[in-house]
């Protein structure tokens, strides 16, 4: 196995200007840099001349997950994946739920190390289906996650990110080409909440949804977090649901998740369970056919269900399978209809709980 890269990885998508500065092309922040100084993401920095990755090859840390935390339900069901973050965000969300890596402003965060070879390696040796860069947004390390993408495809593991999707059009064009499946954080359904809370643009996020249905053979999910009396209004969850109905269609499966007191929204109760049900009661009534609710206790949220004759054909309790009823070809087993995602046979549940694992020594 080859070894981590030594010294700075210089990035791509990036150009001088005219008075000196470097910007960074990467996403709509379009951050300018004088030398020696880092991007709003912390990790995209001006060095000698240049932009160079500083995360490259290192990370906050690598852990199994059952897939269906990232969450993916309609991937690869009751599988294992592989995970990993760096440090790093090019959003300013102030109710990140992972703010101790995303607004990290210390290298001593990236405490393990691996080269992208090592890591479809040991996706392998440990029984993963796949690789999901998360925790933090994989877009500011997309050099580091594309290269590890091409050496899992190269021994059969697919590459996840789950991501906020506020990225430009060319380097999302190169980032997705290399991607088996996503996670989109659609945030809010308002450029308001964006702006405020984010920092960041609605629009961005939408064309990166537009781009990964009509575009791509990527499968993706969409989560929205449910903030109490910021984003879980009727009209605003009525307004999102339509606009994936009609632009994104009604196979895109979508999570609505319970928020919890964090970082610097901690004045804020945690989402009741009735809202995440009644907003997956607006989207089904929208008639999108795969709509979950998550970081609460919900059967009946949490399962899948054939749109052809309503039966559960992934009976869920949080990230335990109860039963599974789905064709190694995608069908439900009882009427033969469609599911759908990416299937293979299923033979068991990889199970609930994440497990650490450490694969070098930075």
């Amino acid at each position: 196995m080859s070894a981590v890269r030594e010294g700075p990885y210089v990035g791509r998508w990036w150009h001088r200007l005219a008075d000196g500065r470097l910007q960074c092309d990467l996403c709509p922040r379009d951050c300018r840099l004088h030398e020696g100084q880092r991007g709003a993401c912390f990790v995209r920095m001006r060095e000698h001349d240049q932009m160079v990755l500083t995360t490259y090859g290192r990370s906050s840390g690598f852990c199994i997950d059952p897939v269906e935390k990232k969450p993916l339900n309609h991937f690869y069901p009751g599988s294992g994946i592989l995970s990993f973050g760096t440090a790093g965000c090019n959003l300013a969300c102030k109710f990140c739920q992972n703010w101790d890596i995303s607004k990290s402003r210390d290298v001593d965060t990236l405490a393990d190390a691996a080269s992208p070879e090592q890591l479809a390696r040991a996706a392998l040796d440990y029984g993963c289906r796949s690789v999901a860069f998360t925790y933090n947004d994989p877009v500011i390390f997309a050099e580091y996650a594309m290269d590890v993408a091409d050496a899992c495809r190269e021994v059969g593991v697919k590459a996840v990110a789950v991501t906020a999707g506020y990225m430009h059009d060319e380097p999302r064009r190169e980032f997705y080409a290399k991607m088996d499946a996503a996670n989109v954080d659609l945030k809010a359904f308002t450029e308001e909440f964006y702006f405020r809370t984010c920092s960041a643009h609605l629009k961005d996020v939408l064309e990166t949804l537009v781009y990964l249905e009509h575009e791509t053979e990527v499968w993706f999910e969409i989560t929205t977090l449910l903030i109490p009396g910021r984003n879980d209004g009727d009209a605003e969850i009525d307004a999102e649901c339509r606009w994936i109905a009609k632009e994104l269609g009604p196979d895109v499966p979508l999570h609505f998740t319970a928020f919890h007191p964090d970082y610097k929204m901690t004045d804020i109760p945690p989402t009741p369970a009735a809202t995440l049900t009644r907003a997956r009661k607006i989207a089904l009534e929208h008639g999108l056919r795969y709509v979950y609710t998550g970081n609460v206790h919900d059967p009946e949220g949490g399962s899948t269900y054939c749109p052809g004759c309503g039966s559960a054909v992934i009976a869920r309790d949080w990230y335990s399978i109860l039963d599974y009823r789905v064709t190694d070809d995608g069908r439900c087993k009882q009427c033969g209809g469609a599911i759908a995602g990416r299937f293979e046979l299923f033979k068991k549940a990889f199970g609930p709980k994440r497990i650490p694992v450490r694969l070098g020594l930075a």
